[in-house]
């Protein structure tokens, strides 16, 4: 993508940033959780670590807890009304407003280092060999492109990054799931993946005597959240309910980084049945999460990613103010305690 080009839609983000009036006050957050009230979480992870430290225990009210997370099968949850709240990386309540669901995030943490700590980082097929050494390289080649996905949002943020257009590639539209992206690498669909999780290490160990290699992109790619249908947030007590389990996700978020083998052994090994490499890996991955106190440049980025993706895709962008729900926005970072490893200290945040 040409500087022509990103700089009308960095123009169009500042725009709509500044001129999208704001929406009209929702009630308060009521202060108590009614006796009886039900909130049908999808969020494994937390789970886990509320479980493993005790924090659940602190809880004032009832918790379905489905095993689902990610924009997919947490949308059709929330359309089929069976489920409340969940986790989601930075894409779906973009893709859902578009599509006519009415979402709000209403919770956000991103890691300390982005750039040292990547949630993704790009695979290279054996067949290339290692001739692909930088984000310029990509040129000419096959992406695998999951669109209404964070890896397919980080594709046209690299490309972007690397002053190349959609038409310098040929993106080809694979979904994100499982193992599909390693198989295509390792067969030669593609060139070029963004690969996650286990897979970036397995990847390396199973092709990378054949030629197979990885790409660091450079980028933020580490937006967290969790989000919930409007008409959820609606409901005075379920919206009291979203507000305390906020207040217990952040505090799950400090735990987490200061048990890490507590949370390898509970969650990772136990749970996922990883081995403990795998899990100490992913930890490593990670590195220290953090919440930040005010959503204005979360914000500020959303509504930059938005532009970036309706380009691509057709959509109209919007402000991203639209998406998160401002009562929520200190909560979660008001329930750590003083001197928390998951507090964000801004002199420490590019």
């Amino acid at each position: 993508m040409t500087d022509m080009t990103i700089r009308p839609l960095l123009a169009l983000a500042v725009s709509l940033a500044l001129s999208t009036p704001p929406a009209l006050a929702a009630e308060p957050l009521p202060d108590e959780v009614p006796e009886g009230t039900v909130l049908r979480v999808g969020d494994p992870v937390t789970q886990k670590a509320l479980e493993i430290s005790g924090l659940i225990d602190e809880l004032t009210f009832t918790v379905e807890w489905a095993n689902l997370s990610g924009g997919p099968q947490t949308s059709e949850a929330f359309r089929a009304h069976a489920l409340d709240v969940a986790s989601v990386a930075e894409i779906p309540s973009i893709h859902a407003t578009w599509n006519d669901l009415p979402v709000r995030n209403i919770a956000y943490r991103e890691r300390l280092d982005p750039v040292a700590h990547p949630i993704y980082r790009f695979g290279i097929t054996p067949k290339l060999g290692g001739t692909i050494k930088s984000l310029g390289d990509f040129k000419g080649h096959r992406i695998a492109y999951s669109p209404g996905q964070a890896q397919g949002a980080l594709v046209l943020r690299t490309l972007e990054a690397a002053g190349l257009g959609r038409d310098d590639v040929t993106l080809v539209e694979l979904p994100s799931t499982g193992d599909v992206y390693p198989v295509a690498l390792a067969a030669g669909q593609v060139d070029i993946a963004p690969l996650g999780s286990t897979n970036i290490a397995r990847y390396i160990d199973q092709y990378g005597d054949d030629g197979a290699t990885l790409i660091a992109h450079g980028l933020r790619d580490d937006p967290s959240h969790l989000w919930a249908p409007q008409w959820v947030l609606d409901d005075p007590a379920k919206a009291a309910a979203a507000a305390q389990y906020v207040k217990l996700w952040a505090r799950a978020t400090e735990w987490i980084n200061d048990h890490p083998e507590q949370f390898i052994q509970g969650y990772y090994v136990k749970d996922q049945n990883l081995s403990y490499e795998d899990g100490k890996a992913l930890v490593e991955q990670t590195g220290t999460q953090v919440i930040p106190a005010s959503w204005d440049e979360v914000i500020a980025r959303h509504t930059h990613t938005i532009a970036l993706v309706a380009e691509a895709t057709g959509n109209e962008p919007f402000d991203a103010e639209k998406i998160f729900d401002r009562r929520f926005e200190r909560i979660a970072a008001e329930a750590l305690s003083r001197g928390s490893s998951a507090i964000k200290k801004e002199e420490l945040i590019q």
